[in-house]
């Protein structure tokens, strides 16, 4: 039954690469391929599961496919069922079958008919790897592609202001997310000293002696994973992304935050549960946050006036409660409750705007004026001191922007020496003697090549602060995140002795061409429309559609998307750091978490938004 597996991988990546040689007026056809595949999936995965309870529900794991091996780092596709897999793989098809059909209808004559499908079934392919992954890498594939659809779809009304502003809100978040995930597969691999698996993290002799043998450690690979589950599932304080999300269409509210995507961090937790089982503290840490969560959602949701946000936090405080399920291993309550959570909040999206319409007019011909009882003068105080903290949403946008953004944005400010013309060419010059430095390694002392690594590592980081702070030309802030790229890869790979030349050209030939496309795509568009700065949107994305597709593209390569060579780039730089190297780890953890911000807010800004020419309808920031 394993090799079945990969059946449920491939349909819907096949399904996906179909849709894409159809054009947008074929709507028969792309709605058809997204139902068909769906169905399929859906018919084809029940008979499995039958079977499977059939014959014994014995835990189902399969090595399928390896991309990388050298010494004791290999990265490979590792596939596993378990009763989790069934009931989220179930529910998720369930739902996404369901949306695929009301969208049909829904979108009808929708211009963007083709980007909403595609988009919907390469989320189908993430969502789909994420559930059925067997270890940290292959689930970490799923889970970039399942960010950069909700990017996607977030921003699928792409004239309009507010929701390219809260796709980068939203895509930030994640992106943070993706940082501690990539940092906890970063200790794995040190302490486990290969690439581990689920089905061995079931093994709870093997992990409590691992956990005993090097406590602190996995303590720090519990804390990355928990702090990326919270943020994929709008845990207090992150709670604020998931309502700007939904800036979307309805349909795609409904799958992405309302049901499956928003329960990414339940299945996390779930998934990593032997692994943090025994821990006291890191239980107590869950419990907390879920309950802070589900209070705090549940007193944000009351006093909303947006119906979509009231879903949302409703959604939240649920997902608060099951983080507490899962600490206190009620995890069949906690399945239980996914699913009727899942099927509820997808239900309430869909009907939401028929039942604004039915409450509006019920309002109008019958309103009734609310009823207040006397209260004492401190019971009035404290209601409304709540009330007005939860219309605010508990200030959660600007004690991110205050405590996480901010301090990195004035940083970013005071490096403006960085675009002197002096200071670029002093940097070449730099960057060649550590050129040199790599030739002539032998020859330097261990202290200075110490040295060096943090050096060149700290000039990076500069580099993607000041790209990611200042609104100047984009080519320039694109050359920029580009030195910064070789200038990390300076620092880790080419003064690391154990480093090989087949993973620097892995990294390399990735960056290099993403690196030249989007420089292509820029001076393309600025040779024609000559304004190309980062103060405004722009929405060049209307009369340049091919560049503005072939710069996302280069965008997604440059952050190490998984399907080029960069991926596995990033994940082998970061094997090569050491375990006691934090300095080290934490100034490439900040480089890769502002990098994908940067890229993609080029893009937002040049191509996505109100479109500059008077000839061309202006969506305005209120719409």
């Amino acid at each position: 039954m394993e090799q079945l597996l990969q059946f449920f991988i491939l349909l819907p990546l096949v399904g996906f690469l179909v849709s894409l040689f159809f054009k947008n007026r074929n709507e028969n056809a792309l709605a058809g391929i997204a139902i068909t595949t769906v169905g399929i999936q859906l018919v084809a995965l029940i008979v499995f599961v039958v079977s499977w309870i059939s014959d014994g529900s014995h835990l189902l794991n399969i090595k399928h496919f390896t991309f990388y091996k050298e010494g004791n780092i290999e990265i490979f596709i590792d596939l596993f069922f378990d009763k989790i897999t069934a009931v989220f793989a179930l529910v998720g098809t369930i739902i996404t079958f369901l949306v695929a059909i009301f969208s049909r209808f829904y979108l009808h004559r929708d211009s963007g008919f083709k980007r909403f499908f595609t988009t919907l079934l390469l989320f189908f392919f993430a969502y789909s790897l994420v559930i059925f992954a067997g270890n940290f890498e292959t689930l970490f594939v799923g889970w970039e592609f399942l960010g950069i659809t909700s990017f996607l779809l977030i921003i699928f009304y792409r004239d309009r202001y507010l929701p390219v502003k809260n796709g980068l809100k939203t895509i930030s978040l994640y992106r943070l997310g993706d940082v501690c995930l990539i940092l906890a597969l970063w200790m794995s691999h040190h302490l486990w000293h290969e690439n581990i698996t689920f089905i061995q993290l079931n093994d709870l002799d093997l992990v409590v002696s691992h956990i005993e043998e090097h406590n602190y450690y996995a303590l720090f690979i519990v804390v990355m994973i928990v702090l990326a589950a919270s943020i994929k599932s709008a845990q207090f304080p992150f709670s604020s992304w998931l309502p700007r999300a939904m800036e979307g269409p309805t349909t795609s509210s409904a799958i992405f935050y309302g049901s499956l995507s928003a329960h990414i961090g339940v299945f996390l937790l779930m998934r990593t549960y032997p692994y943090w089982e025994t821990i006291l503290s890191i239980k107590v840490l869950i419990i907390s946050i879920g309950l802070i969560t589900a209070v705090i959602a549940t007193l944000i949701a009351r006093v909303q006036s947006s119906v979509k946000t009231q879903i949302a936090y409703g959604s939240i405080a649920q997902i608060g409660i099951m983080f507490i399920e899962l600490a206190l291993g009620w995890h069949e309550l906690a399945l239980i409750h996914f699913a009727g959570n899942a099927f509820l909040r997808t239900y309430q999206l869909l009907v939401s705007p028929s039942v604004l319409g039915y409450l509006i007019h019920d309002q109008f011909f019958s309103y009734v004026p609310k009823q207040y009882g006397a209260r004492s003068s401190f019971i009035n105080k404290v209601f409304n001191t709540v009330y007005l903290l939860s219309v605010k949403e508990w200030n959660m946008d600007a004690f991110q922007f205050k405590y996480l953004w901010s301090p990195f944005k004035w940083t970013g400010r005071k490096l403006h020496f960085l675009s002197n013309k002096t200071v670029l060419i002093s940097l070449t010059i730099i960057y060649a003697i550590g050129i040199l430095a790599f030739l002539n390694e032998e020859a330097i002392p261990k202290q200075i090549d110490d040295l060096l690594h943090l050096f060149f590592a700290f000039i990076g980081m500069l580099l993607i602060l000041k790209s990611f702070a200042k609104r100047i030309d984009a080519i320039i802030v694109w050359l920029m995140i580009i030195g910064s790229q070789f200038y990390i890869l300076l620092s880790i790979a080419f003064l690391n002795d154990q480093y090989e030349f087949v993973e620097i050209v892995l990294y390399v030939s990735g960056l290099s061409i993403a690196a030249l496309t989007g420089f292509y795509s820029l001076y393309k568009v600025k040779s024609i429309e000559k304004q190309v700065d980062l103060n405004d949107f722009y929405g060049y994305n209307h009369d340049h559609p091919k560049y503005g597709f072939l710069f996302l593209l280069s965008c997604l390569a440059f952050v190490g998307l998984p399907f080029t060579p960069t991926f596995i780039g990033v994940d082998l730089m970061f094997n090569h750091i050491d375990k006691d190297e934090f300095l080290l780890t934490g100034i490439t953890a900040i480089s890769f978490l502002f990098i994908e911000i940067s890229v993609l807010r080029i893009y937002a800004r040049l191509f996505l938004g109100p479109n500059k020419k008077q000839n061309h309808p202006i969506a305005y920031r209120s719409s």
